[in-house]
């Protein structure tokens, strides 16, 4: 793990050279689906401080484990209507609104002593119908809808764009997006934050304007199949 960290480290610090960016406007989020607590709290031990989790299940089933550590928790799969509650509770931040509805209801079910909850719009980037996000014509619209709820704070966009393997593709779609960016903040957005770039593009992102990249396999190595999951699982 801290061999990897340190590879994608360097990655992610020579890639925001070549932007002409500080490495300190990007942030690692350590995505940790599939991940058990032990290999958490050494990701956090190797000096990582922000995570991602994909399934509310899952990730209630480690965070209480790993209370005593200063981490920042994300929520980057797809929220659940039914469970708003629990993520409004949880976690500092949302990074897939993509629906005025769920946003509501993460705004009414914040607790009252908590800060603002964070919030990314997801945006559909590839018009993709098995993935989230909002179409990029309908977002001015949500998100001045969004800024105005009184427990969420808008910080910024989110997308997880069709998979492309020549670095030039990857940069168009991240450059899509920041370009929506540009055009909510020409409009008074205040957005500071781009959550976009994984294990296999992050590097294309940050040369588009990331300033939070997940990344999951290039720390971890390939996630156990549900399989091998439930099989340790059952030996344990």
């Amino acid at each position: 793990m801290p061999e990897n960290l340190r590879a994608v480290r360097e990655r992610v610090a020579a890639a925001a050279a070549r932007a002409g960016r500080s490495v300190d406007c990007v942030t690692i989020i350590a995505a940790t689906k599939a991940q058990p607590p032990i290999v958490v709290r050494q990701a956090a031990q190797a000096g990582l401080t922000h995570f991602g989790e994909s399934y509310l299940q899952e990730a209630a089933g480690k965070m209480p484990a790993l209370a005593d550590l200063p981490l920042t928790w994300h929520f980057i799969g797809q929220v659940q209507a039914n469970k708003t509650r629990a993520v409004a509770e949880a976690f500092a931040w949302v990074h897939s609104i993509d629906r005025l509805r769920l946003a509501e209801r993460l705004d009414a079910q914040r607790p009252a002593d908590a800060p603002r909850l964070n919030v990314c719009l997801q945006v559909n980037i590839g018009a993709e119908a098995s993935k989230g996000g909002v179409a990029p014509r309908d977002l001015p619209a949500l998100a001045s809808a969004v800024a105005r709820l009184p427990r969420l704070a808008l910080r910024g966009l989110m997308c997880v764009p069709p998979p492309q393997t020549d670095p030039a593709r990857q940069r168009a779609a991240f450059a899509q997006l920041h370009d929506l960016f540009e055009t909510l903040n020409h409009a008074g957005a205040g957005l500071d934050t781009l959550s976009m770039g994984m294990s296999a593009d992050f590097e294309a992102a940050i040369l588009e304007g990331a300033t939070f990249v997940r990344i999951g396999t290039a720390l971890f190595g390939e996630r156990p199949s549900r399989d091998q999951i439930q099989s340790r699982r059952g030996h344990s």
